[in-house]
Order: structure tokens, then sequence, then C-alpha cells
């Protein structure tokens, strides 16, 4: 018999591809490193300034807890859409629909602009006496307003992401749940949340890069702590813009990066046993006493194990 002569697939355009690719990265390289108007030497000296250290330290604190605000009305929120009470239902939609339809930016100058329009916070008997009062702008503050706007802004998103990850579990799995006595409350938390999770996290974990990057709006509050209002006034005060512009990126870039490798870590927990990335775990010791368990005889009656 004729031994074929198996010869493998070639792939030239790849190569070709790939060459294209790396001279664009040398030429990109060369004019950066040769062009003295990108001012390397200044974006060294303000990579680890104190100012933008401080930016990027606040620049977290608002994404992170805008976040957890963000999550907490969003879990809530998908919880009243799939609620059977149609006032639930109505008043998250009226949620979504508002937070959706107007922008973050517009959203953020009302925050600014609350003392103007309510100078007190005022707790009383409606038409009646007044209990307690606070001035508004001590305690809706730059930094109460831009956390409490982003958060709400955010929360309408999360809230369809969250809603769309509870319908793709089955509702066998409520029905099921609820046959066995348990309260529907009970069941929303710990079976039908877990697997949701699965569909919930990714574009949770995409809105929370995009919600870092939302951060540099807050201006319009005006909080003037976060990192790019701080790297556009060194600019201002040393009038080279791209270097700070730069310096600005740079970090923008690592603290994205952080957050994407810590969805990765979240995504393939979730994922076990159902995607193809990560395998559900298996328990050596269980399936090796399945394996060698003697099979069921009906002659005998016995069941798996040989036990009667």
């Amino acid at each position: 018999m004729e031994l074929i002569d198996s010869v493998p697939v070639r792939h030239p355009w790849r190569w070709v591809g790939a060459v294209v690719v790396l001279l664009i990265v040398v030429l990109v390289i060369q004019s950066m490193t040769t062009n003295p108007k990108f001012y390397w030497g200044t974006f060294r000296t303000y990579l680890f300034d104190v100012l933008v250290i401080q930016g990027v330290g606040w620049t977290l604190i608002l994404t992170v807890t805008s976040m957890i605000i963000a999550i907490v009305l969003a879990i809530i929120l998908a919880f009243m859409r799939q609620s059977d009470n149609p006032l639930f239902r109505y008043v998250s939609w009226v949620w979504v629909w508002f937070f959706r339809g107007t922008p973050v930016y517009t959203q953020l100058l009302f925050w600014g602009s609350v003392g103007a329009l309510y100078p007190k916070i005022i707790v009383g008997v409606p038409f009646g006496p007044e209990l307690f009062s606070w001035d508004t702008a001590t305690v809706i503050n730059a930094t109460v307003g831009a956390i409490v706007g982003l958060g709400l802004n955010e929360s309408a998103y999360l809230a369809e992401i969250f809603r769309a990850g509870l319908k793709s579990v089955d509702n066998g799995q409520m029905e099921a749940a609820e046959a066995l006595g348990m309260r529907r409350s009970k069941v929303m938390w710990r079976i039908i949340l877990p697997q949701a999770m699965r569909v919930i996290i990714p574009p949770t974990g995409n809105e929370t890069i995009g919600m870092l990057k939302t951060t540099s709006l807050v201006l319009a509050v005006p909080f003037t702590l976060d990192l790019t209002f701080v790297t556009n006034a060194l600019a201002s005060r040393t009038f080279l813009p791209i270097p700070l512009l730069m310096v600005a990126a740079f970090w923008y870039l690592v603290i994205t990066s952080v957050l994407m490798v810590g969805q990765y870590y979240i995504e393939r927990h979730y994922g076990k046993g159902v995607d193809n990335v990560t395998k559900a775990p298996v328990l050596a010791t269980a399936a090796a006493a399945a394996a060698h368990a003697k099979p069921a005889d009906p002659a005998d009656g016995t069941t798996e194990g040989g036990q009667q």
C-alpha cells in the first residue's frame, strides 16, 4: 500500500499580515521616540506626581462607590421588573426610562445645582411644623453629588443587564423551587441569581470599565480632584497638554488592565461547567467509586453499589 505524502497547510497571508503589522508597530515606536514634541521628560516627571497619584485615588473611589450604589439599585430594580406587582414594574420601568434617556453630563449638572433648587433639606410634617433641617450644600457636596449622579445613572443600565440575566434562567427553576415550598425571595437569591451571574458578569465588567472613564465628566458637578481634571490643570500650568494627556491615558490603561484581569477570573468562576474554556471540577474519589460500583441487578432487586 502506498503511503500518503501529507503536506501541511500553508498560510502565506498570515506571514504577510504579520510583517505588515510589525512594520506599522516599528514605525509608530520610531515616531514616538524620535519626535521631540512628545516631551517624554515631562511625561516621566509628572507620571508619579503627588497630585496625579491623588487623582488616580479619587478616580478609583468614584468608580468603586458609584458601582456599589448602581449594583444595589440595579438588583432591586431588576427584581421589581420581575415582580407580580404592576406598581413595582411601572416604577422600575420609569426609573430606567428616565436615567437612560437623559445624558449623564446633564444629570451631573443637576446634582451640582441641587443646592440652588433646594437650599435646605427639611424633615417635618407636611404643611405643618419643621422637625429637622440641613443645609443642602453641606449634605450634597461635590463628592456626594458626583458619586450619587454616577451611581443613579449607571443603575438604569445595570438594571437591564440584571433583568436579562434573570430571564436567561429557565422558569422551571423557579417553579421547581416553589414546589418545594421555598419563598420567592429565597429562590431569587439562592437559585436564580447565582445561575444568572454567568450572563451578568461580562457586561457588568464592561460597565465598570466604562464608569472608570465616565468619571472624567464629574467636572460638571463640579468635582476637581479626579485624574482628568488634575492632568488638565497641570497641562494648563506647564503649557504642555500632550505629555499630561499621555500621563492620564497611562493610568487609565493601568486601572483598566487590572479590572480586565479581575473580570476574567470572575467570569471563569461563574462559567464553570458551562463554557468551553473552564471545565467543571470533577471529584476524583466520587467518580472512581461510581465507576467501580456494582451495577443494578433487576433479578435480585439490588440497587447500584450492591445495597438492598
